[in-house]
């Protein structure tokens, strides 16, 4: 089981758009150095949506090869065709991550029983663990409560990210699998605080990429049931918490780790750069973390 934090990777890119390599093997060692739980490679923050096949094959290679079983790398594998997240997902396993994140058909609105069907169909056809992940506001597809525990019975699938932010339907789902050893992340950081003190198990993270080793020490304490810790250093973070989502996620983040010197400034259309307007809200979010100076 991994507890902790585990950052959503964001995929470096030069200005005209190529991934960058070398800032990507820089970032994954910047968060090996900060103290980081766990990497998602090729996850929403990593734009997979805006890369070709080969494209988001390597990025998981590339990851997976400067991480060097250091700590665990989740695989981004989810699609809205199941026997597409199944040839993701069986690539992952061949070059060696320990964990693949299957985001739940985006565009299709399937039903609940095809959400069952398609989970389970690539917990089938996957060598590796399968991580459910459940993001509505993305995908228009919304994976309830009963689903996640039909899909909990099937083997193979160990977890689930919780994006939603609704912490009453979190603290029901925790509660009914307490002690079954499935894992359960928040995928929302505004909430994952109060997420993981219910019995979370950690968060998978869009704040991680510019503070890592304050959301490390946040999720250890609240893992930990540390509150008086847990609510001080999340405090501190709200405001990245909250700007990091001021446009379209990696947006935000992408200008911020641009901002602290790590990355150019590349994104893909149909996203783009950071509005020029919120340039100062993100820069004074990053200064009240502690990340850049004033």
């Amino acid at each position: 089981m991994i507890t902790g934090s585990i950052v959503a990777l964001a995929t470096p890119m030069k200005v005209n758009g190529d991934i960058d390599w070398e800032a990507l093997r820089r970032l994954v060692n910047f968060h090996l150095e900060s103290g980081t739980d766990g990497i998602v490679a090729a996850g929403t923050t990593g734009e997979p949506t805006t890369m070709s096949f080969a494209e988001h094959f390597d990025v998981i290679r590339a990851v997976v090869e400067e991480v060097n079983g250091r700590i665990p790398v989740i695989a981004g594998t989810g699609a809205n065709a199941t026997s597409e997240a199944v040839e993701l997902a069986r690539y992952a396993s061949e070059v060696g991550a320990d964990y693949c994140l299957s985001v739940c058909p985006y565009y299709n609105k399937p039903t609940q029983e095809g959400l069952y069907r398609h989970f389970k169909a690539v917990a089938e056809g996957s060598r590796l663990p399968v991580i459910l992940y459940n993001v509505p506001g993305r995908t228009c597809s919304d994976l309830y409560n009963e689903t996640v525990l039909r899909l909990a019975e099937v083997d193979n699938i160990v977890g689930l990210k919780d994006a939603t932010g609704n912490l009453e339907r979190a603290e029901e789902l925790i509660a009914r699998l307490k002690g079954s050893g499935f894992m359960l992340y928040s995928g929302d950081d505004g909430t994952a605080c109060e997420f993981m003190l219910m019995g979370g198990h950690g968060d998978i993270s869009v704040t991680a990429n510019v503070a890592p080793k304050a959301m490390h020490e946040l999720c250890a304490a609240s893992v930990a049931g540390e509150v008086d810790r847990a609510h001080q250093i999340n405090t501190r973070l709200m405001p990245l918490h909250t700007h990091l989502g001021i446009e379209s996620n990696p947006i935000p983040v992408k200008w911020a780790l641009h901002r602290m010197g790590m990355i150019e400034q590349g994104i893909r259309l149909p996203l783009t750069w950071l509005s020029g307007k919120y340039h100062a809200t993100v820069d004074e979010a990053l200064q009240l973390a502690g990340v850049i100076d004033n």
